[in-house]
């Protein structure tokens, strides 16, 4: 009965140290690292849902310019001039799925807005996914401090 006992208690134990267990209790809200490591964005809770806001650049200033970076792959002409920093990537996404949140991303890189998820896989990972029509991509961003 004891070795029994103890079987049972390490299957629980290992269990509860697998990435599954830690994306449960794993929280998306903090800072995290794109996965170039370009950028970083600061989730919050917004709206009972994820908000994410760039708040860091690797290359804050653009080397063309001398200036900080804007917004200028955004194909709305009043946008263009926006600071990089402080744009908001998404606003509202809504929980979908166990640690997950659906919603819409906007990329800077091309301007382009798309169908998109945040899921918690790890306690420090955060995989982002965006879809064109049938074509998806995704990838995933690194917690920064605790």
């Amino acid at each position: 009965m004891a070795c029994r006992t103890a079987f049972i208690i390490a299957i629980a134990a290992t269990l509860l140290a697998s990435p599954y267990a830690f994306a449960q209790g794993a929280e998306p809200t903090g800072v995290w690292q794109t996965q170039a490591g370009d950028a970083r964005v600061k989730i919050s809770k917004c709206g009972g849902g994820l908000c994410g806001v760039i708040v860091g650049l690797k290359e804050p200033v653009d080397p063309a310019t001398g200036k900080p970076q804007v917004d200028d792959k955004n194909p709305n002409p009043a946008l263009k001039t926006r600071p990089m920093i402080g744009l908001p990537l998404f606003s509202g996404m809504q929980p979908s799925a166990p640690n997950k949140w659906s919603g819409q991303i906007y990329n800077a890189d091309d301007g382009g807005t798309y169908a998109s998820s945040v899921s918690v896989t790890g306690a420090d990972t955060l995989k982002i996914e965006g879809c064109v029509g049938a074509l998806c991509g995704g990838e995933t961003w690194t917690r920064v401090g605790r």
